[in-house]
């Protein structure tokens, strides 16, 4: 016999996604890491290939490039789950906690527009490149597609953090008002 499980209660169900959205945020931190780690290699080798053999590299420099603003996009969510970006908390340092709380949301949401609307343009681009079959104009030519559906994928995948710390935020609220305190287990 299986045993009996409970079903999902919506408390439950906000916990999962905070919980799976943090993981991806994370996986998202190791592909940035990934991706810088391959850049610096590319460049040793780069600077042995130009110096040392004295032969000419033709796609080294386009894919460090490409490879450090993928890193920069991809690593968005990661950088928002370790509250790494940079803040200025003098005026919330200023207000009473309930103030506190409310510009903390107000602030959450107004990036989330904002970064929607980068997503949405980033993943406008990423598709007519795609459709179009744009390539770079050096002698590398790569397709296009490939580095910019890091726009879409970053900044849509921040934007997913960002909800992801709304509902940390609610789960938190309903904790300290349920036992007067708050488990961060997720």
């Amino acid at each position: 016999m299986m045993p009996e499980s409970s079903p999902p209660t919506p408390q439950r169900c906000r916990r999962l996604f905070v919980r799976v959205v943090g993981r991806l945020s994370g996986v998202c931190g190791v592909m940035a890491g990934l991706m810088i780690l391959v850049s610096v290699v590319i460049t040793c080798q780069m600077i042995w290939m130009r110096f040392v053999l004295n032969a000419s590299t033709i796609w080294q420099t386009e894919a460090v490039t490409y490879l450090m603003i993928g890193a920069t996009l991809i690593g968005l969510p990661y950088v928002q789950l370790i509250r790494g970006h940079v803040n200025v908390d003098l005026l919330p340092m200023l207000l009473p906690p309930a103030w506190r709380k409310r510009l903390a949301l107000l602030v959450v949401v107004i990036s989330m527009a904002v970064i929607g609307i980068m997503t949405y343009h980033g993943f406008e681009l990423f598709h007519v490149a795609w459709e179009r079959n744009w390539r770079s104009e050096t002698v590398w030519g790569v397709s296009l597609w490939i580095p910019y559906l890091a726009m879409p994928l970053g900044f849509g995948l921040f934007v997913l953090q960002l909800l992801a710390d709304l509902v940390a935020s609610w789960l938190c609220d309903e904790e300290i008002l349920e036992h007067g305190e708050f488990e961060e287990d997720y």
